[in-house]
């Protein structure tokens, strides 16, 4: 069976993919003894007997955390195939996975998450993401790109865990039954990990929407357990985890190892530097702190919500309202964009939604730190902000870190909104124009 002809469904999604390599190795060494050798590579049974092996080597490798991460849901393959002509759309070690040809250099993209030593080469991932765009988008579903920590939950190493937080170590939750936990121990892994509140009803209401994949800069074992935490029954997943260890490019997210669609994939993280290529497909989330060791990673001196035995609001959270965007996005893009379907682009429809946040707003910055100002000025144009560098009657905001400068002391006396540079981070990570009064500055006499 040929990948580029015969694959089922052509079955284009990393699971599908995966259980079809499979069944092929299957298929094709089922008429051999398992202690053989492969002593020609002029015979295509041996060669496939011996791509079995590797395989299945592979699969050793990674057993111990990917137990119902992968499915194995296809159709056997035929048993044996004589190619006369092959384009070697992939590889698997050194060998064709489509004629089982020894192949002297390697080229394409590694999709070690979906099976460790598979290789594609451009013209099969483009012929696989067209397969899987008319296949998502005939069900109208789009992408969804899920960062793990500080998005979707929060972990930390039990050595790191402040005397304030020792009372976690008897709360945990059982780890027979995940669907119903939120708190666990994971203690062959030396951690603790505290899933987002909503996170649970997040993932159902947005696997409606989206094909969802994980993609995260821990390694591949952590990966795995997480995604065991989140989708313990492997509905939302599957083999969709992807590791530090599967990326391209070193401390960089690609979208190179995604079998989408650039114009139909959207991206969660909390930390944009990570995707240099791929901002405008980014929804930047609100970060998740909730051990200590977390406050500490990015320098912030307070009480975690695990030392102060509180937790983000499950309703009014961060997950809760990125939810609502996203399904704000899909319907735009499903129910109000004209034109064919695949001609239509994400990332145009997340431009116009987040463009809508501040399109009221008149803004003029003082005493904001160079090194900040073209940022928060980028930052409040997206959101749909008009920016000027001088005062006069359309400013609506002064943004300021000082209420004594000219500039503020006007907003005060012209009765226009005074607001901390956070009330512009705050409309950002919430899709929504905060409360000013939540962000004032002090009025002072101070005439610097």
């Amino acid at each position: 069976m040929s990948v580029v002809a015969d694959s089922p469904v052509h079955s284009s999604s990393s699971d599908d993919f995966a259980a079809y390599l499979d069944q092929t190795l299957d298929a094709n060494s089922s008429n051999s003894s398992s202690d053989e050798e492969a002593e020609s590579e002029d015979e295509f049974e041996d060669v496939s007997r011996t791509k079995r092996r590797k395989f299945e080597s592979s699969e050793e490798t990674e057993g111990s955390t990917s137990v119902g991460i992968m499915k194995h849901e296809l159709v056997v393959a035929e048993s044996s195939v004589k190619v006369d002509v092959c384009t070697h759309p992939g590889s698997f070690g050194n060998m064709c996975i489509c004629c089982g040809q020894k192949l002297d250099e390697e080229s394409g993209v590694t999709f070690g998450y979906i099976h460790k030593g598979l290789r594609l080469h451009d013209e099969e991932i483009s012929r696989l993401r067209n397969t899987d765009m008319k296949k998502f988008l005939n069900s109208k579903k789009l992408y969804l790109v899920l960062d793990l920590d500080h998005t979707l939950l929060n972990t930390t190493t039990l050595s790191d865990m402040s005397k304030e937080e020792s009372h976690l170590l008897n709360e945990t939750d059982s780890l027979e039954d995940i669907s119903k936990g939120s708190l666990f121990e994971l203690s062959h892994m030396k951690m603790m990990t505290k899933l987002r509140p909503f996170v649970r009803t997040f993932l159902k209401e947005a696997s409606e929407l989206f094909e969802m994949y994980i993609y995260t800069m821990g390694d591949r074992p952590y990966a795995l357990e997480m995604a065991k935490l989140l989708d313990p029954r492997g509905e939302y997943f599957n083999a969709k985890v992807i590791s530090r260890d599967d990326g391209t490019k070193k401390h960089q997210k690609d979208l190179d190892i995604v079998l989408g669609q650039e114009n139909a994939v959207l991206i969660l993280d909390d930390t944009e530097h990570v995707w240099t290529k791929h901002k405008t497909n980014l929804i930047l989330m609100e970060r998740y702190h909730f051990f200590s060791s977390s406050c500490k990673q990015f320098g912030f001196n307070c009480k975690s919500l695990a030392e102060t035995k509180s937790d983000e609001n499950e309703i009014d959270g961060a997950l809760a309202k990125i939810l609502g965007v996203l399904k704000q996005i899909h319907s735009t893009f499903f129910d109000k964009l004209q034109g064919d379907l695949v001609d239509r682009d994400v990332r145009e429809v997340l431009s116009s939604v987040r463009g809508e946040i501040l399109s009221e707003c008149v803004i003029v910055f003082s005493r904001i730190n160079h090194g900040a100002l073209p940022t928060l000025k980028r930052l409040a144009q997206q959101l749909g902000a008009t920016c000027l560098t001088e005062l006069d009657p359309t400013v609506t905001h002064v943004v300021a870190t000082d209420a004594g400068t000219e500039k503020s002391r006007w907003a005060v006396r012209e009765k226009k909104f005074l607001v901390h540079p956070r009330w512009i981070e705050a409309a950002n990570y919430f899709w929504q124009k905060q409360p000013e009064e939540n962000f004032g500055l002090k009025k002072t006499t101070n005439n610097s």
